[in-house]
């Protein structure tokens, strides 16, 4: 391997979310974090070269992409997924989650419902919310260790809530769903007969693993690209979330139109100078480094699955199709969640992402961010296997 995913990188004292504020958090200050969704690994030297560039000609004043990022984006996303893009439909905004309230603003009234599926990714709930509209749940169904559409349940929200406006989660966070390709186009076929927008937050769609495809929901018919707004960013592939910068694609002139009055309303224009220059770098030279992430992660996952096998038995993987969060179903504890949440933080002296925080479906299991070197994946089994089985 030409890349160390082993080495243990401190990141404590460097301000960040997943380590340095968990006191703030009110969380046990030696608490391990695998909750929030950064990795611990060192970013590309390809992006660390192009940032050090940028930092070493000292100026960072008003920046915008030119034909070398759109060419960028466009290189990625052909390849990757055989999407070719145009550069009139690209917003850049600082992150999906700006966007995902940015499209609620834009094409909502207050008042009105907002589909989602829970559960699902919490911020879906948040700008929902925060925005005064009403999040209308299509809960996902849960069998035999597999989720799925309910797509008449799906319908009938539609119908009964009057919902022109749908929050998609592609590849799906927190349960690992790669949604396929009959599954989208019959979400598809609801949408158009119902006349809803369809927001695509499709921010992991670089982590799919192996039996599996990601399909760009814009990509797959005439008519999903006329009503999709299609959320990417290269933050979670090559861990640059602090950068904030994120790709919207709105093929749609008059939803790019209504979407950009409402980025214009926020007062945001230029993006971040930093992000500008890791994105390019990213899409056009951090191939090799991707690469040898991936087949890192897909066996700390095969890891995790023969730890529980062998160690933890009462604790089941949903088995991920798609990116580097784990959904464990740990109900066969028989806890409720408030002692789940003792067992995880106090006792395994974990911090994770509760269940419950992503919806009323998600009571019982725990999201687990297995971004991390194998050592520090390890520790943390270790500790919840004492704190389970004392």
């Amino acid at each position: 391997m030409s890349y160390d995913f082993d080495k243990i990188i401190n990141r404590t004292g460097t301000d960040c979310l997943k380590y340095d504020f968990a006191a703030e958090r009110k969380k046990p200050v030696d608490i391990l974090p695998l909750w929030v969704a950064d990795m611990d690994f060192s970013t590309a030297p390809a992006i660390r070269e192009s940032l050090t560039d940028v930092i070493s000609h000292g100026i960072f004043g008003y920046s915008d992409g030119k034909d070398d990022y759109d060419q960028a984006l466009q290189y990625w996303f052909e390849k990757h997924f055989q999407w070719t893009i145009k550069k009139e439909w690209v917003i850049k905004t600082p992150g999906v989650v700006f966007a995902l309230a940015a499209a609620v603003r834009a094409y909502t009234k207050e008042g009105d419902g907002v589909l989602i599926q829970q559960p699902v990714y919490y911020p879906f709930t948040e700008v929902i919310r925060d925005n005064h509209r009403v999040p209308v749940d299509s809960p996902l169904q849960l069998h035999d260790g597999r989720y799925t559409m309910d797509f008449d349940d799906l319908e009938d929200k539609i119908v009964r809530h009057h919902i022109r406006l749908f929050l998609l989660c592609s590849p799906h966070n927190p349960v690992g769903r790669v949604w396929t390709t009959d599954e989208l186009l019959k979400l598809g076929e609801i949408c158009k007969k119902h006349d809803v927008i369809i927001v695509s937050d499709e921010i992991h769609s670089d982590f799919v693993w192996e039996g599996h495809t990601h399909h760009i929901l814009a990509s797959l018919s005439e008519d999903l690209e006329n009503r999709t707004i299609v959320c990417t960013a290269p933050t979670k592939t090559f861990n640059l979330a602090g950068l904030q910068i994120s790709n919207i694609f709105i093929p749609n002139r008059k939803l790019r139109t209504a979407f950009r009055h409402v980025v214009d309303q926020a007062g945001y224009s230029q993006p971040n100078l930093m992000g500008l220059a890791a994105c390019k770098a990213a899409y056009t030279a951090g191939e090799d480094w991707y690469i040898e992430l991936k087949k890192y992660l897909s066996d700390n996952i095969a890891f995790v699955r023969t730890y529980l096998e062998e160690k933890l038995p009462a604790l089941h993987l949903i088995e991920p199709e798609g990116t580097y969060l784990v959904w464990i179903d740990f109900r066969d504890l028989g806890l409720t969640t408030k002692s789940l949440e003792d067992l995880i933080v106090y006792k395994a002296r974990l911090w994770l992402d509760s269940g419950a925080i992503f919806g009323k479906a998600g009571e019982g299991f725990e999201r687990i961010n297995i971004a991390c070197p194998r050592a520090t994946l390890k520790k943390a089994l270790d500790q919840l296997y004492e704190a389970v089985n004392n």
